[in-house]
């Protein structure tokens, strides 16, 4: 009540006790009381005043009667704030076993139950004594069935558990689940390889604003990638994939994921289609690497594809690793062997190395299959190359793009 209401109030009372007064003294009035064969006689003014004196007695008699009870009751009151607050403090300050004695007896004397057993068990578990931590947990009292949920989820995430976190999150007594333990519960089930589902959370996270904007964009772009590479079969892949917004449809990561998992499914024009239409709309070196390493057919439209690409990105590193892949495909290794050390020259590093390696192995050339293997070591390392045999191979160096071209571009077929 703010102070005007405060002041109204009482100068209601005062003008409703002034009207009372003046009617009893305009007329006091008269009581007849009869019991047993007595009548007692009063004036109204007296009646009231007796009653109100009496009340007063017996308000005064109780409170001295209970005034011990109540002295006790605020003494144990204090002492368990004291407990709690220590106990808290504590806890921030990494004295585990202090933080445990003290907000076990705070919980103990009945005041913050649920709060102090809940410190007191993660004071436990920080100290590396799981038994007492549940048993503190245990002891929370039923209405608090989802603190002791999440509690419990927390502990065995921390401990690499996430069978027995989503265990303690689906027990009945807890539903429905509170905002943290939705993300425990998305957490529990990225960590089982089940991210499909987690991904599915993502709307109730964030409607429940759960973690920050940043976060949920980061684990909704995290799961999809694994929910797409978890898909268990191609009718399933499909669903995850239409079931995505289109701006996640063009990152390179998920686009990745989704064709990898879709050659391995054996549906090859879906995968490359992905990668054909993400390419089309973003340019992304990765995504023209992988266009030429997925294990699928289609060799002649791959290539064709990858040539008109080449037309609109004729430096492009992964262009003409993924050309020469093709090209080593159908056999046609001179064509792969150009391919191959102009993206080297053009920084394409250790794959094109290892292909390099790859294709002198198959066609016998080992003295050159062996230097490129090596030199595929020392790119992925980081370290100097390997010179190639006669100083006719490809060698990266330092200096303008001419001159590593034309230090590079000799084929090693003399």
């Amino acid at each position: 009540m703010n102070p005007f209401r405060h002041l109204l109030f009482w100068i209601v009372l005062a003008l409703l006790g002034a009207f009372a007064a003046q009617l009893l003294v305009q007329d006091p009035g008269l009581l007849l009381v009869r019991y047993r064969g007595f009548d007692y006689t009063t004036t109204l003014a007296v009646a009231l005043f007796v009653g109100i004196a009496v009340l007063l007695g017996v308000w005064l008699l109780w409170k001295l009667i209970t005034l011990p009870i109540a002295a006790v009751r605020r003494r144990r009151e204090r002492r368990t704030r004291a407990l709690l607050t220590d106990g808290y403090e504590a806890l921030e300050h990494g004295h585990w076993s202090r933080a445990e004695k003290s907000l076990a007896s705070a919980a103990d004397h009945g005041e913050g139950t649920a709060l102090a057993r809940l410190g007191a068990a993660r004071a436990a578990a920080a100290n590396g004594d799981l038994d007492l931590a549940h048993r503190h947990l245990d002891a929370l009292p039923d209405d608090h069935a989802g603190l002791r949920a999440v509690a419990r989820a927390e502990f065995a995430l921390a401990h690499d558990r996430p069978r027995d976190a989503l265990v303690a999150l689906d027990d009945p007594d807890a539903q429905p689940l509170p905002p943290r333990g939705l993300a425990l519960r998305a957490e529990a089930l990225a960590a089982l390889g089940r991210a499909g589902e987690a991904y599915g959370l993502l709307g109730a996270l964030r409607q429940q604003k759960v973690w920050p904007d940043g976060r949920l964009t980061r684990l909704e772009a995290t799961w999809a990638e694994a929910g797409l590479r978890e898909a268990p079969d191609a009718n399933e892949l499909a669903d995850r994939w239409d079931a995505m917004p289109k701006p996640l449809r063009r990152d390179p990561r998920i686009v990745a994921a989704y064709a990898e998992r879709a050659a391995a499914l054996n549906w090859d024009e879906a995968a490359a289609k992905s990668i054909e239409d993400a390419l089309d709309a973003h340019w992304d070196e990765s995504l023209a690497a992988l266009y030429g390493q997925l294990p699928i057919g289609r060799l002649d439209a791959r290539r064709e594809r990858a040539e008109r690409w080449l037309q609109a990105h004729p430096a492009s590193p992964a262009l003409h690793f993924t050309l020469g892949r093709l090209e080593a495909e159908r056999g046609l290794w001179p064509t792969a062997e150009t391919h191959l050390q102009t993206a080297i020259t053009h920084g394409a590093g250790r794959p094109a190395w290892e292909a390099l390696g790859e294709g002198y192995a198959t066609a016998g050339d080992d003295v050159r299959a062996r230097t490129a293997y090596a030199n595929a070591l020392r790119a992925g390392r980081g370290e100097a190359l390997i010179e190639w045999p006669r100083a006719t191979t490809p060698a990266i160096t330092d200096g303008p793009l001419e001159e590593r071209e034309a230090h590079a571009l000799p084929r090693l077929r003399d």
